[in-house]
Parts: C-alpha cells; structure tokens; sequence
C-alpha cells in the first residue's frame, strides 16, 4: 500500500508541533480548505487561534519558503494589508517539526471581494500598486519565474506521458503544442525590466474582503512575473465589463505605481499557461489522497474533453485583439 508524506500529519502531530513553536493549545484544531498545502486552525489556551500552514514536502526548498515569507515580512513592514507569517522571538518564521516545515499565521476573517462592483476593483488595484512597488525594488534569488516552458512545455509533457485517455492524445497533443508557440510568441516580448516580484496566484479566494480593505492572504506561489500576472485573474464577464474592471484597476494601481499597457496583450498567454499548468497541477497530485477525494471529476474522459474544448477556445481568444483600457 502506498503511503503519502501526509499520513503523518495526524491531529497530535499538528498540536504537538504548533507547541513546539511555543504556544498552548487547547486542543481545538479545524482543518482548513487547502489542498496543496495542509492548513489548520489551532485552538491556542487563553488566547486567539493560530493558523498553522504545513508546507507539502519536496515541493519547496527551505530557501525558496524563506524567501516567501521575507516578501511577505517585507510587505507588512510596508503597512500593506498582507497576512504575513508570525515571528518568534528568535526571529524565526519557519519551523521544522518531525520532517514538516511549517509556518503560524495570525488568524483573520473577511469575504471573498465583489467583483463586479467597480469600487472593489479600484481598491484592489491600489494594494496591488502597493505590493509591486515593493515587489520592484529587488529581485528574488531562490523562486521560480513564470515561464512559458514551465507553465505549458513541462505540463503538457507530464499529462502526455500516459495520464489522459488514449483516443485524446492526439488533439491535446497538436492543441497544446499550438498553444505553446503562440503563447511563447507573446509572452516573450516580457523584457527583464518587466519582471517583478508578484504574488502570483492573485484569484478572489486569497483575498479576505473586510472593512473595504483588501487583505491578501497565501503567498505560496510568489514568483518573478510581470505585473499583469497579478491583475488579470480578476477579470471576468463580457469583454465590454473586462475592459471596465481592467481600467479601475489599472487606475487604482498607478496610483502607486507605473504600469506599461504592453503588458495587456500577455493576458490572454498567461491564461492559456495557467490553464494548461492547472489540469497537470492535478495529475501531478493524484497519488495524494486528498485529491480523488475532492477533485471526483478529474481524469474522466468527459473532464479531458471538455478540458480540449477549453483549450480550443483559449486558443482563438489568443487570436483576438487585446482588451483595453477605458
């Protein structure tokens, strides 16, 4: 029987570890919807809860995670509304408890952010802002840049070797490597002035909405990328509402800081990319228990196609112009 590095982790484990940072619990633990990652709501005695954030094994140095939570660090020293890793008072952020590397956050409560109000839009735009005018001034040493060949060239490898159905391979073969060229063919036009430090997975369940106050959570997958990887996530709707949104944001964020309208015409590759990198994402975790568990419409036949379906559509959106600002 195959066992996954997270049998381990045990409700004991977790208690025990969060104790031996320093702090009492009460016993009371909640996991947490995550599934790279494991994440927890500790109970701590005679005080608020913690959360605790165990880091899946192998997937990041030590270094690369240091470097996270320095950015992170970094970014509440800035007064930025970042839900930064806690300090100990050695000043140590990460911690290693029976092979686990793991960090504690302060606990906060907030909403995922109304897209579709425009206000929202304008405020996002600024802590963003904020965020890559930090981000700009200096670069990371230990994390990945987002890359054409990460994102889609090792993906669709890692899917084609075997993970999807037979009689499919053939249009997700031709499709993806299309997508490949094409998406090279823009994103490549990135310059190195271009690429910053980003919080790189910039979607509305990493943002906690209080107070009309955008405070942004989960900095696991920062990365070197430019600007615009932190911004498109946030469009949705029809291309007349996307341009609005786009606009409030761009306009809240060049309160800030500057931004270069080149980088629109990359929106398009870099949704292909996650796209692509999203589906092999999966794949990749399919031993780890946890996903069958959640993911129960992955690796169907009908999921591959609708995936190839997908994939033909984002391949024509490269095509078309790109949005603009209003």
């Amino acid at each position: 029987m195959n066992h996954h590095p997270y049998d381990r982790l045990t409700p004991e484990t977790v208690i025990d570890a969060v104790e031996s940072a320093g702090y009492r619990s009460d016993a009371r633990l909640l996991a947490l919807n995550s599934y790279e990652n494991r994440v927890y709501q500790v109970g701590i005695e005679d005080a608020a809860p913690l959360i605790a954030k165990f880091y899946r094994p192998q997937r990041w140095s030590e270094a690369q995670i240091r470097e996270e939570h320095a950015f992170s660090l970094e970014l509440q020293g800035a007064e930025i509304s970042v839900v930064a890793p806690l300090v100990d008072s050695r000043g140590e952020s990460l911690h290693c408890f029976e092979g686990f590397h793991f960090a504690l956050f302060p606990r906060r409560g907030g909403y995922p952010p109304e897209l579709d109000n425009l206000d929202n839009m304008l405020v996002l735009g600024r802590t963003l802002g904020r965020i890559h005018a930090v981000g700009a001034a200096r670069q990371f040493t230990r994390r990945q840049q987002l890359t054409v060949e990460r994102m889609i060239g090792a993906s669709r490898a890692f899917v084609l070797e075997g993970f999807m159905p037979r009689d499919l391979v053939p249009a997700y073969e031709t499709l993806t490597a299309d997508l490949h060229s094409a998406a090279s063919e823009l994103y490549d036009q990135a310059r190195p002035a271009d690429l910053i430090r980003v919080h790189g997975d910039c979607h509305v369940g990493n943002i906690l909405w209080r107070d009309d106050t955008a405070h942004f959570v989960d900095l696991d997958d920062c990365c070197t990328a430019p600007a615009i990887q932190d911004l498109w996530m946030f469009l949705n709707g029809e291309r007349h509402e996307r341009e609005l949104q786009l606009s409030e944001l761009v306009a809240g964020y060049t309160e800030f800081c500057d931004f270069d309208p080149r980088q629109l015409r990359w929106i398009e590759a870099l949704r292909a990319m996650r796209l692509i990198h999203y589906a092999a994402w999966l794949a990749r975790r399919w031993e780890d228990p946890a996903f069958p568990r959640c993911f129960t419409w992955f690796n169907t036949e009908r999921y591959w196609a609708q995936h190839i379906l997908e994939l033909r559509e984002q391949l024509a959106a490269l095509q078309e112009e790109p949005l603009r600002l209003l």
